[in-house]
């Protein structure tokens, strides 16, 4: 019995200690984010908040990191969604680094933004695949998916539904992408970046088993904004 509890014990802590080793954040492409003068960004526990300082629109977005990858990592992509659509994006900071050990309710997260009154959900990678079971969940209006796709339906949800994927994603493949859009609702907005791989939707270095991206960094992140203000508007409009 001792050498059983001994065994489990180890692989308690060896599964805490693979869950605590993260895909760090850049750390260039996160100060981008904080200088930047239109965004104002808030840390706390469980999350964090970029808020347009001007035309803020009464619209939210929570959005789900993939897993094991530093939350600060997605904060230079999106940061110009906030200023363009008026978005108020709330990154939230999974339980163990693992979107479905993350079982708290929407509104943890909506609470530190309470003047937008229309909420989205959604992420990257497996943070996508999390997004979708808590549309099922919650009253949203839609889903955000970044190198992501749904394992469950949600086809006859009603609910706006943007995906935007790498043309050269290793992990969220084109294939696995066309093969679960229809689970998504038949109106659902599909973007494909040709030169993005699955590590271009955040700041956080190489990924094993993804592709190799061949569009600049820069160049990605205004593809994302520009998708983002298709799908959304421009801010004041």
């Amino acid at each position: 019995m001792v050498a059983v509890l001994a065994v489990l014990a180890l692989i308690v802590v060896g599964f805490l200690v693979w869950a605590k080793t993260v895909y760090q954040g850049e750390r260039p492409a996160a100060l981008d984010a904080w200088r930047n003068t239109g965004v104002g960004i808030e840390s706390f526990d469980d999350s964090i908040v970029m808020t347009p300082l001007d035309g803020a629109s009464d619209r939210g977005l929570v959005f789900i990191p993939g897993a094991k990858v530093d939350p600060y990592a997605y904060m230079a992509k999106l940061a110009g969604a906030v200023v363009e659509t008026g978005t108020t994006v709330v990154i939230t900071k999974p339980t163990l680094n693992l979107a479905f050990f993350d079982q708290r309710p929407l509104d943890t997260f909506t609470r530190h933004a309470p003047d937008a009154t229309e909420w989205y959900v959604g992420g990257h990678s497996l943070g996508g695949v999390r997004a979708c079971m808590m549309a099922t969940e919650e009253d949203v209006a839609g889903l955000v998916f970044f190198g992501s796709y749904c394992a469950n339906d949600v086809s006859d949800s009603g609910l706006e539904a943007l995906s935007i994927s790498g043309g050269h994603d290793g992990l969220s493949t084109p294939a696995k992408i066309e093969d679960a859009a229809h689970l998504l609702p038949e109106d659902a907005v599909f973007v494909e970046i040709p030169g993005a791989n699955h590590a271009s939707f955040g700041n956080y270095g190489v990924q094993p088993g993804d592709g190799v991206a061949t569009m600049p960094d820069d160049e990605v992140r205004d593809e994302i904004t520009s998708a983002l203000v298709d799908f959304w508007g421009s801010s004041g409009e």
